[in-house]
């Protein structure tokens, strides 16, 4: 399993900097945030200051006048630092929200403009853990990380310079135990940095059980695998409860040991500073109230810099793993320029090379034309290179070597898009999103009215089973289609392709897993996308071959044969040796 390891660094600055660069366009914001942080780290040192001179300025001598006074100074004071710390956790989460969906729109276009080769080396999960918990991690590092920790480092700041300008023998006293603090905190910060990685790992691994078990559920129950599939999940489940118990324990010891020593502080100051007032050396009774409060106010940021620097670090390594997939170059090159509204729908390959792994070709110098509405067909063993042809046609894919021409104009020239939008695909495992038969079939393009797609339904035969649905074309067919059948599911595709208009049409194995019945629902709607356009097909039924104007035959990357349905037979070679094998049975 993946692990995913915190760097030992404390700020890995060249990611910081990355991470910075997300906050420019909340700028004014952060500066606002930046200017709340450094009142906040003053307001709360100035009220034991307050308090002290209250106390040996008027109470000492019985001026309840001024004594009135100073309460409403520190009532205003409090009031103050109350809304402006509510300013600030709200101005730090606000920026920290908006930042995040920030990123999350500019991780998930990337992702959209990636090559299909990107997707097949990495990890779905990986992928939405990226955009989804990693970036979530950011929301704390600007909340509880960058702002915290610079509201803490400051607030200690500014209570050192008090406690000093009030009186330095008495600040160094108070801090006598300042070094055992420094060294718990430290042993605290790697202890619990060690346990975030293995929580982090044990939410990973249990999520990715959970989420490839629950797909493959039908696999688990057909070979009667429950209760061995439980025992793991069992176990995975218990790394997981340990990785939390060994942090909530760094945490349950941390904390005290903290107390205790900033308890032992204000013990010896109460010692040293008791000694002091009798002797005469600390003249007034509101400097040692003063640094008693100075103490409990010193010891908490301490206490919480640890835990912001594991949260810092957390973000880092996030941020990392987010800008080297927004750093990557997976991406096919639209360069080209070419647009227009209409094709004739001639396709051409000319001596094409392709591999998806280099060196491990799939196709070998394939060379073939398909005139404006004439139907070519693909066969061959599975493996053969078929489906490959089609992927790069649209371009999923760029070639080796060798030449696409779609109306004799290299495919590298069209413009993305343009060359996409004149290229329907139905594939055999047809897509459903959890949405309405309609968003399914426009894919949400708002362009594509209502009646547009009733039309389309209608001209492929599927209108009657739609509307018989509930809801008709507003029914939610569930994730994946799971609520419709194959041949449904089939049809609904045929839908989508026909409602864009493609001059060139690609059926990849559209009729291959149907019953008769519904083969003549998809051959009625087959008959109808083909009309007047350039189709490419894959298929094993003898119906959709017989018909085709050329066939492909294919084994291993290369063409070994070509011609119409008669002429292949009578070369009585190695078509004919796949019709006796595959479709003798169904041959009429």
């Amino acid at each position: 399993m993946n692990k995913e390891k915190i760097t030992g660094k404390i700020v890995d600055f060249k990611v910081l900097k990355r991470l910075v660069g997300f906050i420019k366009p909340y700028q004014s914001q952060f500066y606002f945030l930046v200017v709340l942080t450094i009142v906040t780290a003053i307001l709360g040192p100035i009220r034991p200051w307050i308090i002290q001179l209250t106390i040996d300025n008027h109470i000492a001598i019985g001026d309840y006048e001024g004594l009135a006074k100073m309460t409403l100074i520190l009532l205003v004071l409090l009031v103050l630092h109350a809304g402006v710390q509510y300013a600030h956790t709200y101005l730090s989460g606000w920026i920290g929200q908006n930042i995040i969906k920030d990123i999350r729109i500019q991780l998930y276009r990337h992702l959209l403009k990636l090559r299909l080769k990107f997707f097949d080396n990495t990890p779905i999960g990986r992928l939405v853990t990226r955009n989804i918990s990693d970036v979530e991690t950011l929301a704390e590092v600007f909340s509880q990380g960058i702002a915290a920790i610079s509201g803490d480092i400051l607030t200690i700041l500014f209570i050192l310079m008090f406690m000093f300008a009030t009186d330095w023998k008495l600040t160094l006293m108070s801090l006598a135990t300042l070094p055992i603090l420094f060294i718990s905190t430290y042993i605290f910060k790697e202890k619990i940095k060690t346990t975030f990685n293995k929580v982090r790992n044990a939410v990973s691994n249990l999520n990715s059980f959970v989420q490839e078990h629950i797909t493959g559920m039908s696999v688990v129950q057909i070979f009667n695998n429950e209760e061995e599939e439980h025992k793991k999940f069992k176990e995975i489940n218990r790394e997981h409860r340990r990785a939390n118990i060994q942090s909530v324990l760094y945490y349950a010891l941390y904390f005290p040991v903290a107390e205790i020593i900033a308890a032992s502080s204000i013990g010896l100051l109460v010692w040293y500073g008791a000694g002091g007032v009798m002797r005469g050396s600390i003249p007034e009774i509101g400097v040692l109230i003063s640094f008693i409060m100075y103490i409990n106010m010193f010891f908490r940021p301490i206490r919480m810099i640890a835990d912001g620097f594991n949260t810092l670090q957390l973000g880092i390594v996030s941020t990392d793993r987010i800008v080297k997939l927004l750093d990557s170059k997976e991406f096919l090159p639209d360069e080209g320029n070419y647009q227009t509204e209409s094709l004739a729908g001639k396709v051409e390959f000319k001596n094409v090379w392709f591999a998806y792994n280099q060196q491990e070709y799939v196709l070998k110098d394939i060379s073939f034309e398909a005139a404006p509405g004439q139907a070519l067909a693909l066969v061959g063993a599975t493996g053969a290179g078929k489906s490959s042809i089609i992927n790069l046609l649209g371009r999923f894919y760029d070639i080796n070597s060798g030449t696409i021409l779609v109306d004799d104009i290299p495919i590298t020239k069209y413009k993305l898009h343009n060359l996409r939008e004149h290229i329907g695909v139905v594939l055999q495992d047809v897509f459903l999103f959890s949405n309405s038969i309609a968003e399914n079939i426009t894919l949400g393009n708002k362009n594509i009215p209502f009646e547009q797609v009733v039309e389309a339904a209608e001209l492929v035969g599927a209108r009657k089973f739609i509307e018989r649905l509930p809801g008709g074309f507003r029914y939610n067919v569930m994730e994946r289609g799971a609520t419709l059948s194959v041949g449904q599911r089939q049809l609904i595709s045929f839908v989508r392709a026909m409602v864009y208009n493609p001059k060139i049409i690609v059926l990849d194995e559209a009729t291959s897993s149907v019953d008769s019945e519904t083969e003549e629902l998809i051959q009625y709607a087959i008959k109808k996308l083909m009309k007047d356009r350039t189709s490419i097909v894959i298929a094993h039924r003898l119906s959709t071959i017989k018909k085709a104007d050329q066939i492909l035959v294919m084994d291993q990357g290369e063409i070994k044969e070509r011609g119409n349905h008669e002429q292949l037979l009578a070369m009585n070679g190695y078509y004919t040796q796949l019709y006796h094998l595959q479709y003798k049975d169904v041959a009429s």
